[in-house]
């Protein structure tokens, strides 16, 4: 059956804004029967993309991305005890207090590896800006992981908590949205009231245990 010009064009039309959908939700297009398509910058779409695979894809390649980096560090001092990662803040100016926060939570919660802000370089850094996914950590392309902070979401959540999430890739943590408020790698799971920005102590052992001797094991670890 033949279709007029205009069918195609309204055709053409419906397809452009299913991508603009998959685009605002991060690859991930809701079903048939779906009701709403949650916009952008909610607390939805932050979950969308954060349960998505391309999310857990994206730190398992930032968590290598700082492997590789350290590695580099172990084969310079093969009888390293403790590990540091260091980072630069040069793209993320509204969020240095944020970070130094984070650096500091974290710091003080683990042994066995150590973060430490450096001018330029670094094993990572941090980025800002707007982005409908939310806050990620992810790379570059050229092997070099990066941790990206939303404007919006940190507005809604509290920011420290999300910074230090996010940070807690670096370490080598997974997501695990299902868990308490008082883990923090649940991230936005728990909603906007949880303002804990603290690992739990099973989330403590286990960067610990990554990173003990001055090693790190390999992939993302389980999740806790």
């Amino acid at each position: 059956m033949r279709h007029s010009r205009h069918t195609s064009r309204k055709t053409l039309l419906a397809a452009a804004v299913g991508l603009g959908v998959a685009t605002v939700l991060g690859g991930v297009v809701p079903t048939a029967g779906a009701a709403t398509v949650p916009a952008a910058g909610s607390a939805q779409s932050y979950a969308a993309y954060e349960r998505s695979q391309e999310n857990q894809d994206a730190n398992r390649a930032f968590f290598e991305a700082v492997q590789r980096s350290v590695a580099e560090q172990r084969a310079a001092n093969p009888g390293i005890q403790v590990v540091t990662v260091t980072y630069n803040t040069r793209n993320a100016p509204s969020f240095r207090t944020q970070i130094a926060r984070s650096t500091q939570i974290w710091n003080s919660s683990v042994t066995n590896v150590k973060l430490q802000e450096v001018s330029s370089g670094g094993s990572f850094s941090y980025r800002e800006g707007n982005d409908p996914r939310g806050s990620y950590a992810s790379t570059d392309g050229h092997g070099r992981g990066y941790i990206f902070l939303d404007y919006q979401q940190n507005q809604q959540y509290n920011s420290t908590r999300v910074t230090a999430h996010e940070t807690g890739h670096v370490l080598g943590l997974p997501d695990h949205y299902s868990g308490p408020c008082s883990e923090l790698m649940s991230g936005g799971g728990p909603g906007t009231s949880c303002t804990n920005a603290y690992p739990n102590s099973t989330e403590r052992a286990r960067v610990n245990q990554l990173w003990a001797n001055g090693l790190v094991a390999s992939g993302l670890g389980t999740k806790s």
